[in-house]
């Protein structure tokens, strides 16, 4: 008997230690995904006069608002125990220390003033906006008058750094690449407008080329083909209030349209529906 739970003992021992081997690795290999990576330099260019008027309706039409919180002061955006709990940070503090660039990059290429990898920004789809626009942006943000304080940095719980390491979960960087080599498809130069639009707003729920992505995770976001069944009416009350044809709830979207989309113009929505229409088009050939 005292055999066996010696050898008992050893064997719950040898649990233990392989268990703490393995979660230190884990942690070190989600460490240094979180750590982040030397990405190129961000150009900006001037912006126009148009942007830099339109820009503090950008920052609501782009989300900007929606997740950093009122005057962009920080919320908390996504608290799950174990998993993570992270901020979506004051950006008015960070502006008041930052630089132009540093800001492009964290807007564009998911890096934070500190060189930190940051999770759940949607900065793959923003990579796609034009110098200008991003620099309109950055001037909008330093426009908003400096609040509260900074933000708590990111906890990433011991799930949360399985699922980095394992690629269920991905820092914003990671996803670059997908966005860099999946662009929604060109249907030609009069459509242009509103491939934009589909580009570097759309694409942050409905998957880098447009063609349907997990929004969170359990909520996958249709292939926007889905568009070409609608009129132009239709298109725009779902734009609008978040409702389809049928006045059925579509998570997310109805939230997603009365806070940010229904900011766009009536412009907007009509070349970002002529653009669904003509790649809906195209893709069924």
């Amino acid at each position: 008997m005292a055999r066996v739970l010696r050898w008992g003992g050893n064997a719950v021992a040898a649990a233990a230690v392989l268990m703490l081997v393995a979660a230190a690795v884990i942690w070190t290999l989600s460490s240094q995904k979180l750590r982040g990576a030397k990405v190129a330099a961000v150009h900006l260019a001037t912006p126009t006069a148009a942007q830099l008027a339109d820009a503090p309706r950008m920052l609501t039409v782009l989300r900007c608002a929606g997740c950093h919180g009122k005057g962009l002061a920080g919320d908390l955006f996504f608290e799950e125990p174990n998993v993570a709990k992270i901020y979506a940070p004051n950006l008015t503090a960070i502006a008041a220390k930052a630089s132009d660039e540093q800001l492009a990059r964290a807007i564009t290429r998911g890096l934070g003033t500190d060189g930190r990898a940051l999770v759940i920004m949607p900065s793959a789809t923003f990579s796609r906006l034009d110098g200008g626009e991003v620099a309109a942006l950055i001037a909008a943000i330093r426009a908003q008058p400096r609040v509260g304080k900074p933000s708590p940095k990111p906890e990433v719980g011991i799930l949360g750094r399985i699922g980095l390491v394992t690629g269920k979960f991905h820092t914003t960087p990671e996803q670059l690449a997908e966005y860099d080599a999946k662009y929604p498809i060109d249907v030609g130069v009069q459509f242009r407008q509103g491939q934009h639009i589909a580009a570097s707003n759309c694409a942050e729920c409905h998957g880098a080329d447009v063609g349907g992505g997990e929004a969170e995770p359990g909520l996958n976001a249709p292939d926007l083909t889905i568009a070409g069944a609608y009129d132009p009416a239709a298109f725009k009350t779902l734009m609008r209030t978040g409702v389809p044809p049928g006045g059925r709830k579509i998570k997310m979207m109805d939230e997603i349209a009365r806070d940010s989309l229904s900011h766009m113009t009536d412009a907007e929505i009509d070349q970002l529906y002529a653009y669904l229409q003509a790649r809906a088009q195209r893709l069924s050939h």
